[in-house]
């Protein structure tokens, strides 16, 4: 009976062992235009998509790019890093979003480094439904119909856009009229938006904006329909509106801002736009004005 059981035994540990090892997951994994999802993501045996990295990475690990590649769509549901690392690392995709983010409320998700195309037909670049925190750093994107960034988070939540550049879509980052318990804040530092149908447009929460630039939008560059947008040391220049807050609940906020050659530099749509009296404008069709002041300390 002994000897029938030893090597039992011994199969049974050694499958159990096999088994841990297939499902266990790296904090740091690979994706490759020429790798393979059945791979277990490392730097030797990378993914050929985010979806199959994601899968065997831990919380909180990271996504790197060995290689230029188009690396298909995903859902977040974790904290993780994307990171392009340099690489020309794409999000190609027609009729659908590009990256959902449906993390936990206290989870951070970082994407870095990445193009994002809708080809022509993508709906959202980027979808971010919840999460604590999101960062989206040295980022384009480009081809998308409905939004390039939107922020729909059904908890309070920050998200932060930098370094990026946005192009075309009907709105380049837009906070939406999601309910919500807590405040909804999104940054803008050194951004550049062009060509949308909307730029920036709130719902809810506040946008604040530094050292950015918003071309050739058609109907409005920074829509306050309710919530706050706050934008200081940027420029407007051959939007439809360049500003427009609405009435009753919109507030814009401009310090040390230039406003070249829009239809309407400040729109009149009865909300209140706050000066810090610092700005700048010329050329515009419309120039508008502030209807209040800012403080000055």
């Amino acid at each position: 009976m002994k000897s029938l059981l030893k090597p039992f035994l011994a199969t049974l540990v050694m499958s159990f062992a096999f088994a841990t090892a297939a499902h266990a997951q790296a904090t740091r994994t690979w994706v490759s235009g020429v790798g393979d999802d059945a791979n277990p993501c490392s730097r030797t045996a990378p993914c050929k998509t985010y979806a199959g990295a994601i899968s065997k990475t831990t919380a909180n690990g990271q996504i790197s790019v060995l290689d230029p590649g188009g690396f298909g769509a995903l859902t977040i549901t974790k904290g993780i890093i994307i990171d392009g690392d340099g690489e020309l690392a794409s999000t190609l995709v027609t009729g659908t979003n590009g990256i959902v983010i449906a993390a936990g409320p206290t989870d951070t998700v970082i994407l870095r480094n990445l193009h994002f195309s809708g080809i022509g037909s993508g709906l959202d670049g980027v979808l971010i439904n919840s999460a604590g925190n999101v960062i989206i750093d040295h980022c384009t994107f480009d081809g998308f119909t409905s939004n390039d960034i939107e922020v729909s988070l059904s908890n309070t939540g920050y998200v932060l856009v930098q370094n990026s550049t946005i192009t075309g879509g009907s709105q380049g980052v837009v906070i939406d009229g999601t309910t919500g318990p807590g405040p909804i804040a999104v940054a803008l530092k050194d951004v550049t938006i062009q060509g949308t149908v909307t730029a920036l447009h709130t719902l809810r929460g506040h946008i604040d904006v530094t050292r950015s630039m918003f071309q050739n939008n058609s109907s409005y560059a920074a829509h306050a329909e309710v919530g706050t947008i706050n934008v200081e040391s940027s420029v407007f220049s051959f939007n439809g509106t360049a500003v427009q807050a609405d009435s009753p609940s919109g507030s814009v906020g401009i310090s040390n801002v230039d406003f070249f050659n829009n239809n309407v530099a400040i729109g009149s749509g009865g909300g209140v736009v706050v000066s810090a009296g610092n700005n700048h404008q010329v050329a515009n069709s419309t120039p508008g004005a502030p209807n209040a002041q800012m403080s000055v300390y």
